[in-house]
């Protein structure tokens, strides 16, 4: 059985830790920090066989040399499509990897719109998705477009309801925040945002959360509902003709008037 851990860093940051149950050989996604990564292995009696980036930022690639330094030769799978160090397995969309240590299959993504090559790992019933979709949001767009990163969050809707989605970030309050502004009345929305206020005050993790979740309260993947394209066309004093239209202008009401 996959067993998956994080290991916080930054401020915010989570380093995803994979194994098999009972095993000590382990990969480890978006390594922004070696120390932390390093410091887990040693406690926890584990090896690194094998490292996995999403994207070229470098709070998930800034570990990569400090852990290659520990741990020489080992894969470092990463974006195709993007400039970043010390990957030796490049991947692109429709790739299959059996990933040393959890020993586990992962099929590749091409989910760009955060980062022009961004990539998500999905297999075993769960999705790495990086800063494509969050917990209650979405990533930012910097050198992606508003096209690409709406198409890249519809393809992740249209995985299995159940599929656990491993963000690496802790923005959910946030996040869920704004989708109160865009939809005040969900009472899904209003539940999730009291049980991750609980989570939060105990110090506990609001990752992951199911995409079934993320269907009924992120605002970024309801851009077809009604109080959605609502909310969204009073934002933009017009109405608007496509999701794309809408996803556009929640993101840029996110960027411009709450973060």
């Amino acid at each position: 059985m996959l067993e998956i851990q994080p290991i916080p860093a930054f401020q915010d940051n989570y380093i995803w830790l994979l194994n098999q149950q009972g095993g000590n050989s382990v990969a480890v996604v978006d390594p922004g920090d070696e120390q932390p990564v390093l410091e887990l292995l040693e406690r926890q009696g584990m090896k690194l066989a094998a490292i996995m980036i999403t994207h070229k930022h470098g709070d998930h690639t800034g570990g990569v040399a400090g852990l290659l330094d520990a741990y020489p030769g080992i894969p470092v799978f990463g974006p195709a499509n993007e400039p970043i160090r010390h990957i030796n397995r490049p991947l692109a969309e429709g790739d299959v990897v059996m990933v040393p240590g959890p020993e586990t299959a992962f099929v590749v993504l091409d989910v760009p719109g955060h980062t022009e090559g961004h990539i998500a790992y999905h297999g075993a019933g769960v999705l790495f998705c990086g800063d494509t979709l969050f917990a209650g949001g979405c990533g930012r767009v910097f050198s992606g477009t508003h096209r690409q990163l709406h198409q890249s969050l519809q393809r992740i809707a249209a995985l299995p309801p159940d599929t656990q989605i491993y963000c690496a970030h802790e923005y959910t309050a946030d996040n869920l925040g704004f989708a109160r502004w865009v939809e005040p009345d969900n009472p899904i929305l209003l539940e999730r945002q009291r049980q991750t206020g609980l989570l939060r005050a105990r110090g506990q993790s609001t990752v992951p959360s199911s995409l079934q979740l993320e269907l009924q309260t992120n605002p970024f993947l309801r851009t077809g509902q009604a109080t959605v394209i609502a909310a969204a066309e009073k934002y933009a004093g017009r109405s608007l003709a496509s999701g794309e239209e809408v996803f556009t202008n929640i993101r840029t009401w996110k960027d411009r008037e709450y973060d």
